[in-house]
Parts: structure tokens; sequence; C-alpha cells
């Protein structure tokens, strides 16, 4: 190549990038019908049905423009409002599902363990942060209202274990052997609200339980109220 080719070839201004929206707007619609309108044919207009046409259209695309609008506005406040309701469950005590266990120097987390229906036999199986199985208990039969267990920290051998986070699990069957499915949760009190990445998280004691695992919420008994239910 000579020095000539080279020079032009150095200089060649690059060609411009299309620039533009990939969506139809109502200016762009007009635009597109005012140009067609200038180029027609004087011989041969367009006719007087497809320009009719032409304003519904236009119509039906502000009137979408619109409404997209208003359901934008409508999601915008809508999750403010859920947020401000859930917000206002901070000092209830909640029921929730749940798979995970602390175990601290005041013992383990409670848990509640619900079968769908009468026992005959129910089983919670505790695993380490590996996955590793460490104790496995056999709680007996249970009723569809469930009960309560608190893991004493020690694993199969007797053995204390270290504290930390632990999974908790459990099985069922009936008299005839049949499985029955359990559902394990635990109780605390709502301390806070987080609503970081814009998913509601409750805070409770220290944990981060997501809403959908909330299976009831219960106002917490004032000492007032403890004391009348003493009373005969």
């Amino acid at each position: 190549m000579d020095i000539s080719s080279a020079r032009r070839t150095s200089t060649e201004t690059p060609a411009p990038q299309a620039q533009g929206s990939s969506q139809l707007g109502k200016d762009e619609f007009l635009r597109l019908m005012m140009a067609q309108l200038q180029a027609q044919d004087p011989t041969a207009p367009q006719s007087s049905e497809a320009f009719v046409a032409q304003l519904a259209q236009f119509s039906s695309v502000e009137q979408l423009a619109g409404l997209n609008s208003m359901m934008e506005s409508l999601l915008v406040a809508q999750a403010a409002n859920n947020q401000t309701q859930i917000a206002g469950l901070v000092g209830n005590d909640v029921v929730y599902s749940t798979d995970a266990i602390t175990l601290g120097a005041d013992g383990a987390t409670p848990v509640r363990v619900t079968p769908d229906a009468n026992a005959n036999d129910v089983v919670v199986t505790i695993k380490d942060e590996s996955g590793t199985v460490v104790r496995t208990v056999h709680l007996g039969a249970a009723t569809a209202e469930g009960l309560d267990y608190t893991w004493d920290g020690l694993d199969d051998q007797g053995q204390p274990l270290p504290e930390g986070e632990y999974s908790i699990s459990a099985t069922a069957t009936d008299a005839q052997g049949n499985p029955i499915d359990v559902d394990v949760g635990a109780s605390g009190h709502i301390d806070a609200v987080s609503f970081d990445g814009g998913v509601p998280m409750l805070v409770i004691g220290g944990l981060k339980i997501p809403v959908a695992d909330v299976v009831q919420i219960v106002e917490p008994t004032t000492s007032d109220e403890a004391a009348d239910k003493e009373q005969p």
C-alpha cells in the first residue's frame, strides 16, 4: 500500500452510529404519519378511511402511554403501602417456618414441630454447617397441634457441640408407617424490619426472616393482661 492510500485511510471519518429508540412513542408516531402525508402521491392521496384508522391508532398509543404511567404510579404507591404495613409489625411476636437453629451460650433456639396430621412417631434430625448429621431424636407421637422441642446441644454420643448455626428437619409417620408432612417453626419478637435489596425481612433475635416464612403474628401480652389472666 502506498503512502497516499495510507493517508486517506487514516483520515477517514468513521460512520456515525445509529441513534434512536427501539420503542414507538406518540411523538415518533406523529412524525411517521406526517412524513407519510408529505410523501403521498397527490394524484392518488390516501383514503379518508386509512387516515381515520391511523388517527385511531394514535389515540390508542396515547392512551396506552397514559395507562403505563398510571400503572407505574400505582406500583410505587403499593410498594410504599406494603413497606408501611410491614414496618407496623415491629414489636409483635411471630411464629415462622425455619430450617435453622442457633446454638449459643444459653442453649439452642426452641422450635415447634407440627405434623399435618396425628403422627405415631416424629423424628428430628440436626446437621452442622457442613451438612453432617450430628443428632437424631425420636420425639414419639404428636398431634396435629404440634409439640415444642429444644435441642440440648449434644450429639448422638452425648458430647457437647460448639456454638454456631445448625440446620434442623423433621419427618413423621402414622400408625401404618405412612409418611406425614411436618413443619418446623420457631417463635420470636420482631425487633426491626430490613428492606435491604428491596426485599422486606423481619429482624428477630439478630436473624433476618423472610416475610413469606411467617406462619402467625401475635400481639405481645402486656404485664397487665398477663395478671388479668392469672386472676380467677
